[in-house]
């Protein structure tokens, strides 16, 4: 018997960018083995053919939003500042949350990236004054997230939904694309857990869907060693590296989806109507 689901207007859907990637394609594979129609949003669909649906989505923060409105989509992500509310032991190092305009004055090393849009390079920069220029994407009052220059030995990204691990997978060693599931690897346990202790803490100033990145800082004039927080990202535009598909599918359906049924607890995270909660300034001393 053929058991391939027939596919209506009362089967989800997983409708992705048209920018293909090895994420994209482990997703859709994995959601039409769940049952969803896969759908690539390219200039023959528009997004009206699609409304009434129950649509969820994976691809960039532009598209998303300019399509979430006709689509009654909602989007689950960390608020800019979140990395700034926590307390040293899970950051290791200063960080801030100021606009660009600003971070132009610092006049020290530092690491700068966008909150979540990535309108420019997250990198390392001399100072504020060789940080990208105003363009169409990126003015003086876009907000930029700096910190103290650190070397991270290892990076792991972690999938968590209702504040637990669900799959990761180690991305980078010393800034270099290193890629290996976090099952089996010889920091699973010191990872887990961090990270255990870190979701137990802060698990209600996140998402119940986030992807949290954690690596190993080294200083090299110290010999100090501290797992730390790298950042958090919404799991709808974050690669999977040499993780689970199937249970990172499991986290990218409940970070998008009808706004009807987003949770109580989750509304504040809502993409476009998180604010500032800590404020600008200096975070956590290093």
């Amino acid at each position: 018997m053929d058991a391939t689901p027939v596919l209506g207007e009362a089967t989800p859907v997983l409708l992705t960018s048209a920018q293909p990637t090895s994420t994209t394609r482990l997703l859709a594979e994995a959601a039409a083995r769940r049952g969803l129609e896969v759908v690539t949003l390219d200039g023959s669909l528009l997004p009206e053919a699609l409304a009434g649906r129950l649509v969820h989505w994976y691809g960039g923060p532009l598209l998303a939003d300019r399509i979430a409105g006709r689509l009654d989509l909602a989007l689950l992500e960390p608020a800019d500042d979140w990395l700034t509310g926590l307390p040293e032991e899970f950051t290791g190092r200063r960080i801030e949350l100021t606009t660009l305009s600003e971070a132009r004055t610092v006049r020290r090393p530092l690491f700068a990236k966008p909150p979540s849009d990535k309108q420019f390079p997250a990198a390392v920069y001399a100072d504020g004054s060789r940080l990208p220029r105003q363009g169409e994407r990126i003015g003086p009052d876009t907000p930029v997230l700096l910190s103290d220059v650190v070397t991270f030995a290892v990076e792991y990204r972690l999938f968590v939904l209702d504040g637990q691990i669900v799959t990761g997978s180690r991305y980078a060693r010393y800034g270099r694309l290193d890629t290996a599931r976090l099952a089996g690897s010889g920091n699973e346990a010191e990872v887990r857990a961090f990270a255990d202790r870190l979701l137990e803490t802060e698990r209600a100033s996140l998402p119940s869907a986030v992807v949290v990145d954690v690596g190993l800082i080294q200083d090299p004039d110290t010999g100090r060693e501290q797992w730390a927080v790298v950042e958090a990202n919404m799991p709808w535009f974050a690669h999977s590296y040499a993780v689970d598909p199937d249970a990172v599918l499991d986290v990218v359906l409940r970070a998008t989806g009808p706004r009807g049924e987003v949770a109580a607890s989750d509304q504040r995270f809502l993409r476009g109507q998180a604010a500032l909660t800590t404020g600008l300034g200096p975070g956590p001393a290093a």
